[in-house]
């Protein structure tokens, strides 16, 4: 009795000091981002100069710092959070992957120019003058801002692209009425809500079932691997190629259709002459069980991380620093323009930004997507990683604004219900097929069971999604009420 109680004693005291440890780790954390954000508001200062509008360029530097911040922690998640899942990073490993190649995306490839309106919901020749422009890509930025640290709070990943234009949407509103916003274009972006995980889904779905049937049901799974294994790493290596050049490079260089495809096909056939025989070599031996088949998923899951890594960087970097940069050029000519150039100190508090927020509170959704939305292995987690460069391939060859959150997202909850629908048919298959030999069956019958075992979990679909309706509504109400408290404190 006595040993009963000092063992319980002894583990309630483990968990209070666990506890304490994550409070402690995240008392630090937040210190160190308030940390960057202080060294962004003496970079700005010192860069800022002497003009009329010196003070209102140093606050939109800090809100700038703290939107790259957001991204970072949140939206980062969706490229390596598979592959830690799978167990094929750790998750120093993918923090580290992750926030080298995101800053070499965003500082390599981010681009000199950039839209000062996102996805051109607002028609810059509709703002009358240069102060309103700032207050409203101000209050537009910091809306995003606030509600991308929100959702990071509950554990859901959001778009930080739909997230801008809900600011763009609720500033513009408040400041020039409903007339100003481009409601068809805003119409394919409420579209894409559906097509971007759907799509995902139904494609990382079907992959998973190909390498079932081909490799994981085979009765030589190691006969299967040598097959199919090096001409899914070859597809892996043709498409993420496709992928960079249209989403990674697109603001440096912008090749044609043609050029892509035959480049992807070029990459296919050199990878492919390069992998089989290295795949063969490492099969042999191997035993003939799931486990064996892993290993090569491994180098693959860990590349795909890295080059997802660097796409964002170099796409996602302008959600943080294009309203910036905008209200920059604005505030140094006292023009509104459609595009901007990118100084290199606000390119540099994005690239930063982005990896310093992946670093200190990223992990918090690297785990949600990774591990508690349904279990991965490196074969459901390659299945995520290829069919989040497949969906963006098609949607841009199609023209749709899908976001890549939520095509990972789904992609992830598409690998879990094809789970559970396989799971329940082989259970009901097989014992149909058994059943009349087991002449003992346990008192609860097994194809019921399987049907009611759930292998993705209903409470992070619901407040995932319930997330995703929510943001561009949310980031629109709460730009408008920045917009509109700002203007009631200084007229403009």
């Amino acid at each position: 009795m006595y040993k009963e109680t000092l063992s319980k004693d002894l583990a309630k005291f483990g968990r209070v000091g666990a506890a304490t440890q994550e409070l402690s780790q995240r008392v630090t954390n937040l210190g160190l981002g308030l940390l960057f954000l202080l060294i962004v508001w003496v970079g700005a200062t010192i860069i800022a100069g002497e003009g009329e509008h010196r003070t209102f360029v140093i606050i939109a530097g800090i809100i700038g710092g703290y939107m790259a911040l957001n991204i970072g922690a949140n939206d980062v998640a969706n490229n390596v959070g598979a592959a830690v899942g799978s167990r094929a990073l750790t998750l120093l490993g993918a923090l580290i992957i992750a926030a080298v190649f995101e800053a070499m995306g965003a500082i390599v490839a981010g681009g000199d120019v950039v839209a000062t309106i996102s996805k051109g919901i607002i028609d810059p020749k509709d703002i009358p003058n240069a102060d309103l422009f700032m207050w409203s890509m101000l209050s537009a930025l910091l809306a995003a801002a606030l509600w991308i640290n929100i959702a990071t709070m509950i554990g859901a990943p959001v778009s930080t692209t739909h997230s801008i234009v809900g600011g763009v949407v609720g500033a513009g509103i408040v400041a020039l009425g409903f007339a100003v916003i481009n409601w068809p274009k805003m119409g394919l972006i409420a579209a894409s809500w559906v097509v971007s995980p759907v799509l995902g889904g139904i494609i990382a779905a079907a992959f998973l079932a190909f390498i079932k049937a081909n490799i994981i049901y085979r009765d030589d799974k190691i006969a299967g691997a040598k097959r199919w294994v090096p001409v899914l790493v070859a597809l892996m290596a043709g498409v993420f190629s496709a992928y960079l050049m249209i989403k990674g490079l697109k603001r440096v260089w912008r090749p044609e259709p043609w050029v892509i495809a035959a480049a992807g096909c070029a990459v296919f056939a050199a990878v492919y002459a390069v992998v089989n025989p290295l795949i063969r070599r490492q099969a042999e031996g191997m035993e003939n069980r799931n486990k064996s088949l892993r290993t090569l998923f491994t180098i693959p899951l860990i590349c795909s991380a890295a080059l997802l890594s660097f796409a964002h960087g170099s796409n996602d970097v302008a959600n943080a620093v294009g309203p910036l940069a905008a209200i920059v050029g604005a505030a140094e000519t006292g023009q509104v323009g459609g595009k901007v150039e990118i100084p290199a100190w606000v390119m540099f508090i994005g690239a930063a930004g982005i990896s310093a927020g992946l670093l200190l509170f990223g992990p918090k959704l690297i785990r949600t997507v990774g591990q508690q939305i349904t279990r991965m292995n490196p074969m459901r987690a390659y299945c995520v990683a290829l069919s989040a460069a497949i969906t963006v391939i098609i949607a841009s060859a199609l023209g749709l604004p899908v976001s890549s959150t939520h095509i990972a997202v789904g992609a992830v909850f598409g690998v879990g219900f094809y789970r559970e629908w396989q799971t329940a048919r082989r259970t009901h298959i097989n014992h149909g097929r058994y059943g009349e030999k087991r002449k003992q069956m346990p008192p609860e019958d097994p194809v019921e069971r399987a049907r009611r075992r759930k292998l993705v979990r209903r409470a992070h679909l619901t407040t995932i999604v319930a997330a995703w309706l929510i943001t561009v509504p949310a980031s629109a109400i709460l730009a408008g009420a920045i917009f509109w408290t700002l203007r009631t404190v200084r007229s403009f």
